[in-house]
C-alpha cells in the first residue's frame, strides 16, 4: 500500500514528493497514504487520471453523484470497511492510526465538491473559503500526521496558513490552464477591479493586466506562507525542515509567477531540481534556528474563518 501511495505522489506532486522525503519514516509514509486519497478524490471528482486531462464532467447529477461515491467510501474506510479502492482503503489506516475523522475528510471533500459543481468566487473571502477546502483542510490533517494535538488550536491555525499559500500559488501559478476547463478562481470583484471579464481574463491579449493582480495575490500567499513559519517551530525537527522545505519550494513558484510579469503564463511556472535542492538547504538552517520573523502584520484569524462554507 505505501508503495502505490509513493507511487501517486511522485506522479502527482514533485515538489509535495520532494518535501515528504524529509520527514522521518513514519511521518512520510503516512503523508504518502493520505496523498493518495487525495489524489484519488480529485480523480474522481473531476473524471481524470492521476491528475491529468479534464475527464467528460457530464451532467450536474454526474458530478453530484461522483461527489457522494466519494463521501460514501471516505465513510466505509474510516469505518474500516473494505472499499475495493486503494487509496481509500490507505485512508482508512492512516485516520486509524492519527485520529483523522469524518468532519476533517468531508472539509476537503467539500473543495472537491466546489470544484465539481462550478465554484468561481465572487470576492476574497470566497476565495480564501475554497483554499481552505482544497488545501489548508489538508495542511490541519498533515499537522495530526506530525502529532500535533486536537487541542493545539494555534498549531492547527498555521497548518492552515500553509495550506492557504500553496493553494494561492497554485491559483496564480495556474489561471490559464484553470480558464481553458472553464474555472477562474481569482476573485470576480478583483477582476472588475482591473477591467477584466471572468473568462477573458486569460486571453493573450489581456495577460498584461491580468499580471497586475498578481502583486495583490503574492502577497496574500506570502502573509500566509510567514504565518505557517510560525507554526513550524512547534513542530519536531525532521518535519520542521520538511514544512519549511514545502514552504520555500511552493512561495518560489509564486514569486516566479509575479518576477515573470505577463510571461507566466506563456510556459508552466516551475521549480527546477536544483532550485529545490536549494530550498532543501536553506530550509534546514531555518529549521536549526527556528526562529521565524512571523507576517508583516498582526495573526488576527484563525482556521475557523474559512468553514464551513454553507450549502456545499
Amino acid at each position: 500500500m505505501v508503495e502505490k501511495a509513493l507511487e501517486s505522489i511522485e506522479v502527482g506532486s514533485h515538489s509535495f514528493s520532494a518535501a515528504s522525503k524529509l520527514f522521518d519514516k513514519t511521518t512520510r509514509e503516512r503523508s504518502w497514504l493520505l496523498y493518495a486519497w487525495c489524489r484519488r478524490c480529485d480523480d474522481i471528482a473531476d473524471n481524470q487520471e492521476k491528475g491529468g486531462p479534464l475527464g467528460d464532467q457530464g451532467t450536474p447529477k454526474d458530478a453530484e453523484d461522483r461527489i457522494q461515491a466519494i463521501r460514501v467510501l471516505t465513510r466505509r474506510a474510516l469505518e474500516e470497511q473494505p472499499t475495493a479502492d486503494f487509496a481509500f482503503d490507505a485512508f482508512g489506516l492512516v485516520a486509524k492510526e492519527c485520529h483523522l475523522d469524518y468532519d476533517m475528510a468531508n472539509d476537503v471533500i467539500t473543495g472537491f465538491a466546489m470544484d465539481a459543481t462550478g465554484f468561481a468566487p465572487t470576492n476574497e473571502r470566497d476565495m480564501m473559503r475554497y483554499c481552505y477546502h482544497v488545501a489548508g483542510a489538508v495542511g490541519i490533517m498533515m499537522a495530526h500526521i506530525m502529532g500535533v494535538r486536537s487541542d493545539d488550536g494555534e498549531t492547527l491555525d498555521r497548518a492552515n496558513d500553509l495550506g492557504l499559500a500553496f493553494q494561492i500559488a497554485n491559483i496564480s501559478r495556474d489561471v490559464v490552464e484553470d480558464a481553458a476547463a472553464g474555472r477562474v478562481y481569482i476573485p470576480a470583484d478583483w477582476l472588475a477591479e482591473a477591467g477584466l471579464a471572468p473568462g477573458e481574463h486569460a486571453k493573450p491579449e489581456n495577460r498584461f493586466i491580468l499580471a497586475s493582480i498578481m502583486p495583490r495575490m503574492i502577497a496574500l500567499m506570502q502573509k500566509h506562507e510567514d504565518a505557517a513559519r510560525l507554526g513550524a517551530k512547534n513542530l519536531p525537527f525532521r518535519s520542521r525542515w520538511a514544512v519549511l522545505a514545502a514552504a520555500n519550494i511552493y512561495g518560489a513558484i509564486g514569486r516566479k509567477v509575479l518576477d515573470r510579469g505577463q510571461k507566466a503564463w506563456d510556459s508552466r511556472t516551475r521549480v527546477s531540481g536544483l532550485e529545490k535542492a536549494w530550498h532543501v538547504t536553506t530550509a534546514f538552517f531555518e529549521a536549526l534556528r527556528n526562529n521565524p520573523p512571523g507576517p508583516d502584520e498582526p495573526i488576527t484569524w484563525s482556521r475557523h474563518d474559512y468553514r464551513p462554507l454553507a450549502g456545499w
